[in-house]
């Protein structure tokens, strides 16, 4: 942790340190499809059957003229005198790239820690689990004072290259001055595309602040040849504001809000609700699916309950 940042209370800042130990918390769940017909919640293209050797036994079926005789199963063959073949199941490479925003929205947390640490514990979490999977893993960092990129490698010194960044630019947070979060999307999304050729999987972890037209642009064009999924991080306090009369703003404006009114709190909670429901919904066209992560709950807690519900 800088020297500037020790005055500010634990979690409002990440260190690398921090980022470092999610590598001991990054199992219990899996980013891979072992089959197409698995629905998990991050499951995609990982998964294809090929004829001949392969990793996973698949089935037994009537033998088809092009098929690899090396695979024959004499045994079957002779019992229903019928010639049958083994199918095998390969897991094809599936290189991932991790964006996570750290961003001025993402400085913000009433509790615990700031959207800006879950986003970039999440990331650490998911990269040394790729890497565990064996495939190759890669990041990039956006931010208000520029963009980092490292390219998908098999190899733990990228990851560590990785998590360096996102400390730095969460530290950056102090200073900075907020863009547009559309605007910036934009153009991190062509960056990426020029990474991403085609069966990748992209994980976008952000508040994803405004939910425009823009936004499911650019998404929707990263998921035209990818798979992608989005982590939404948002904090409790977004959605259910105090029973209290205060005062919130950021620089440029300020309001008053009466939390006093059950009216308003539920207002408040509804158009919360309805908003990242439509913009769930936005995406489901698109086969984007979008969970949800909050800066109060463990971590690894909420990840192990949505794979959870993904495996069912």
């Amino acid at each position: 942790m800088s020297t500037s940042n020790n005055k500010y209370p634990e979690h409002v800042f990440t260190s690398l340190a921090e980022l470092l130990r999610m590598e001991h918390v990054a199992h219990n769940f899996s980013l891979r499809a072992k089959k197409q017909k698995v629905n998990t919640i991050l499951g995609g293209k990982h998964a294809s059957k090929l004829r001949g050797r392969g990793l996973d036994f698949e089935e037994v079926r009537n033998y088809v003229k092009g098929d690899d005789i090396r695979n024959i199963d004499w045994k079957v063959t002779a019992r229903t005198q019928k010639t049958h073949t083994r199918v095998f199941t390969e897991e094809k490479e599936r290189p991932v790239l991790i964006v996570v925003d750290q961003s001025k929205s993402m400085f913000f947390g009433s509790q615990k820690r700031t959207k800006a640490v879950v986003a970039a514990e999440l990331a650490a979490m998911l990269a040394f689990r790729v890497l565990k999977e064996g495939d190759r893993v890669g990041g990039v960092v956006f931010a208000d004072k520029g963009t980092d990129i490292l390219l998908p490698k098999r190899d733990r010194k990228n990851i560590l290259r990785f998590l360096e960044k996102i400390e730095t630019r969460n530290h950056e947070l102090l200073d900075s001055k907020k863009v547009a979060f559309a605007e910036a999307l934009k153009e991190t999304s062509q960056k990426i595309r020029n990474i991403v050729t085609h069966d990748f999987l992209v994980v976008l972890i952000s508040d994803f602040h405004r939910y425009s037209p823009e936004v499911i642009k650019y998404l929707k064009q990263i998921a035209m040849h990818n798979d992608v999924v989005l982590a939404k991080v948002f904090d409790p306090m977004e959605r259910n504001i105090p029973k209290e009369k205060f005062i919130a703003g950021d620089a440029q404006k300020q309001v008053s809000i009466d939390g006093k009114k059950r009216s308003v709190r539920d207002k408040f909670s509804l158009g919360f609700d309805n908003d990242f429901l439509d913009f769930q919904t936005q995406l489901k066209k698109h086969h984007i699916p979008v969970l949800s992560v909050d800066t109060v709950a463990p971590l690894e807690d909420q990840i192990k309950e949505y794979f959870k519900k993904g495996r069912k």
